[in-house]
């Protein structure tokens, strides 16, 4: 599944800092391409590193590099199909703390179980599971405009944010225990998008102006 837009609201104002994160994104997208492996490896989150006390701001810098085309391109599209209603109850100041913040506490939720990984993480889906756990909490009702693709089905539809991203969420924490049984190591960091995910479902009643929700 690969959504799209919410069909049943738009933001009041046009969402700034979800397009300069997305732009952010890219143009780092692009340094790595020029640079290589050595800049990815400077910068990424390595668990064992920063659990010894190092390389704290790789927790942050992490967030903004990609393993390659399709990851970036898959977490952009998902970051621009919840993040502008979030960035617009929010308010843009309150928007980027929760945003930064999701994606730290989903590495830290992935170094918890993994303090000894010395496996590069890189990524913004943590963050961005954050941002759809305050949509989960704050439009569950809401139709997602959503591309469903089953074996060599394709199409359109609309599915509700309580089933979407729920089931993405049961997709990564059995992801998660599958991983753990299997004793896999490297990867999907799972524990990431589940931490991610809860932060958001948890703080987001504390951040949004109620008001602007409609």
């Amino acid at each position: 599944m690969i959504p799209l837009s919410d069909v049943d609201r738009r933001p009041v104002r046009f969402p700034i800092v979800t397009a300069v994160i997305i732009a952010v994104n890219c143009f780092v997208f692009v340094i790595e391409l020029l640079k290589g492996p050595s800049f990815i490896l400077k910068w990424a989150f390595v668990p064992r590193a920063v659990a010894s006390g190092h390389n704290y701001i790789n927790i942050f810098t992490a967030m903004f590099l990609h393993a390659g085309f399709l990851h970036i391109a898959g977490n952009m599209v998902y970051l621009w199909a919840f993040g502008p209603e979030i960035e617009d109850v929010m308010g843009r100041v309150r928007y980027i703390f929760f945003y930064l913040t999701g994606g730290l506490i989903a590495f830290l939720s992935y170094m918890v179980i993994n303090l000894n990984s010395q496996v590069p993480s890189l990524g913004a889906s943590g963050a961005i599971a954050a941002v759809m756990g305050a949509f989960l909490v704050t439009f569950p009702k809401d139709r997602i405009r959503t591309i469903l693709i089953i074996i060599i089905f394709v199409t359109i539809t609309r599915i509700p944010a309580i089933l979407l991203v729920g089931f993405w969420f049961f997709i990564q924490l059995f992801s998660e225990v599958g991983s753990i049984v299997t004793k896999q190591s490297g990867g999907i960091a799972y524990m990431a998008h589940i931490g991610g995910i809860i932060f958001g479902i948890l703080a987001a009643p504390f951040l949004e102006q109620r008001e602007k929700i409609v």
